[in-house]
């Protein structure tokens, strides 16, 4: 795998800007009240990476595919659990490249993010802020782990009406979500990019009082695309 290169903000370009300052700013109440990182929790790190396509700021996701036993057809960002011998974001970048093709030669990695514990499975999960300089073309990397990849411009996903939220059907927490690109994006990962488009100045008011709809019932059992079990940030 060809290592990603760390990038100072200022090598950013002007519509990936608010992302420059995120990293070392951020604090974890920032992201959530809840989700707060335990001893001995099984570290794990999901992929944040941006780029700039025809609509502007754009983010890479993955759609789980529909046989998998944890989570399946949940949307959730490129991730998983820390090998042995490797760094954060390292984890990050190589599950990227093995789930969605992402091509690690152009990725610029900002830094990370505050760790968050997900108590139903375990995991302490790290977030890892990047942008792509040279964007890759991108593409399941095994169809029985991974249904469809997808880059959704930050425009689409801040429009107040893709914006909604959702009742976990396990735990009943409610929160942010996207309905966007014919994906439901929600749980963790709804939470995250909630809450990093709000902490870089992208998000537009939206009815957050607005009743909840019902998430489609999936395992609740373990993984960094788990929803987290109570209040969000």
């Amino acid at each position: 795998m060809t290592a990603a290169r760390e990038a100072e903000p200022v090598g950013l370009p002007p519509a990936l800007a608010p992302l420059g300052g995120l990293v070392g700013r951020v604090r974890r109440e920032d992201l959530s009240r809840h989700l707060t990182p335990a001893e001995g929790g099984r570290p794990s790190a999901v992929l944040l990476v941006f780029a700039v396509g025809d609509a502007g700021a754009e983010v890479l996701l993955l759609q789980r595919a529909a046989g998998l036993r944890n989570h399946p057809g949940q949307v959730a960002f490129p991730g998983g659990s820390v090998d042995a011998g490797e760094s954060l974001v390292e984890c990050a970048v190589r599950e990227a490249e093995e789930e969605t093709g992402l091509d690690p030669a152009g990725v610029r990695v900002l830094g990370t993010l505050p760790s968050l514990y997900l108590p139903p499975s375990g995991y302490v999960v790290t977030p890892v802020l990047a942008w792509e300089a040279a964007p890759s073309p991108v593409a399941p990397g095994d169809p029985g782990e991974v249904s469809s990849v997808h880059r959704v411009s930050v425009r689409d996903l801040v429009d107040p009406a893709h914006r909604l939220r959702v009742r976990h059907p396990a735990s009943g927490y409610v929160g942010p979500a996207f309905a966007v690109d014919g994906l439901l994006v929600w749980g963790f990962t709804a939470m995250l990019l909630s809450s990093v488009l709000r902490l870089a100045g992208w998000e537009r008011p939206w009815d957050q009082e607005a009743e909840p709809v019902d998430a489609p019932a999936a395992p609740s059992a373990a993984g960094p695309a788990a929803a987290p079990p109570g209040p969000a940030a």
